[in-house]
């Protein structure tokens, strides 16, 4: 009896000084990264929260203004943004040394309202009688850095109908197109698949076709004044692992890794 309650004690000692262990290393994580994200880290945030006692405070908006921030010396501890952008970062010793991961890729796509008859946009000829027959489309501004945006007009340019869906279009400054086609505002909307699948008003129609279309591949790394390196280290690993796969593919991601 002696015995055992003293292997209670003890087990109880134990796991104080388990509890203890965690607070006192419990970080806060400042991230830095693009509002593609927002849906699927809402999600994600939480569950890392609860598994590792750390804090996490996500900034989000165009992965432009995010890259401008770090190169104008704001500090960020994770920062997740275009492959791209991530590689200038880290010519420019914004980031501490170490692996860049990709986390998850979307492509730009089209969106229509929830019920409405799907276009065929299978072909770039079949995309652009699809935009010539629109009543109205939106997308990104591409002169605010939007990347879907810059995606859509160079499509369009492409298409040499730049002219013709000038007084059809409107231009948003982030991730609102998929709530003006839901809101029957537009009818069509060009946005990141991840910015559509979650918005239960609208429909993905699919990625914009060959070459008028792009996957934009997300990547994360540690800021090079992060103050809480293996946080960050060991978030970056979490949304490149297995458990967040399965909800970034529900969110209109292809999972990273």
């Amino acid at each position: 009896m002696y015995g055992r309650s003293l292997t209670r004690q003890t087990a109880a000692a134990l796991t104080g000084l388990v509890l203890s262990a965690m607070v006192a290393e419990a970080a806060e994580v400042k991230v830095f990264t693009s509002v593609a994200l927002t849906n699927a880290l809402d999600e994600l945030a939480p569950i890392f929260e609860q598994q590792t006692g750390n804090k996490l405070t996500i900034s989000y908006d165009l992965a432009a203004v995010q890259k401008k921030r770090i190169l104008d010396g704001e500090r960020a501890d994770v920062i997740i943004l275009t492959q791209g952008m991530m590689d200038d970062l880290a010519k420019q010793n914004k980031l501490a040394p170490g692996n860049i991961v990709i986390v998850a890729g979307t492509p730009v796509a089209l969106a229509v309202r929830a019920g409405a008859p799907k276009p065929d946009i299978s072909t770039a000829e079949a995309f652009k009688q699809a935009l010539l027959s629109a009543k109205s489309i939106s997308y990104a501004d591409p002169a605010r850095g939007g990347l879907s945006g810059v995606v859509a007009s160079r499509a369009i340019e492409r298409l040499g109908i730049a002219e013709q869906m000038k007084s059809k279009t409107t231009l948003v400054p982030g991730a609102q197109s998929p709530d003006l086609v839901a809101k029957g505002e537009v009818e069509f909307g060009i946005a990141q698949a991840s910015e559509i699948v979650p918005n239960a008003g609208a429909q993905l129609v699919g990625p914009l076709p060959g070459e008028l279309g792009s996957m934009t591949q997300f990547s994360g790394g540690i800021g090079a004044e992060s103050a809480s390196a293996n946080a960050s280290k060991a978030l970056i690993g979490f949304l490149a692992g297995q458990e967040a796969r399965s909800r970034f593919k529900a969110k209109g991601f292809e999972p990273g890794g």
